[in-house]
């Protein structure tokens, strides 16, 4: 192997590394480690779950459990997922979701 082509096999591996670890890296932050449980959600329909909606005055409505993939809206005003092969759409309340 020439001269050249040793430079260039070892500035292939250094920027594969440079990826690599970026890669690592990124997936070891709180960010990285959000961006891996929405694809989990996202791909095994959903994560357990608890919903809960409240009113506008803070009474409770409703409460779901399961296995819930939520969706919402950028505006924050609406709430979308599905809950036992039926969706469940919320408008305008406050709605709390925790990871069981």
């Amino acid at each position: 192997m020439s001269k050249g082509g040793k430079i260039g096999w070892t500035i292939a591996v250094i920027i594969l590394s440079l990826i690599i670890g970026s890669i690592v890296w990124y997936f070891n932050t709180a960010s990285g480690q959000r961006a891996i449980k929405s694809m989990k959600s996202n791909n095994s329909g959903g994560l357990e779950r608890t919903v809960k909606v409240y009113s506008n005055n803070g009474e409770l409505i409703e409460e779901y459990e399961g296995k819930i993939d939520i969706q919402d809206t950028e505006y924050g005003n609406k709430i979308l997922f599905d809950l036992d092969g039926k969706r469940v759409v919320i408008y305008n309340a406050t709605v709390i979701t925790e990871e069981k």
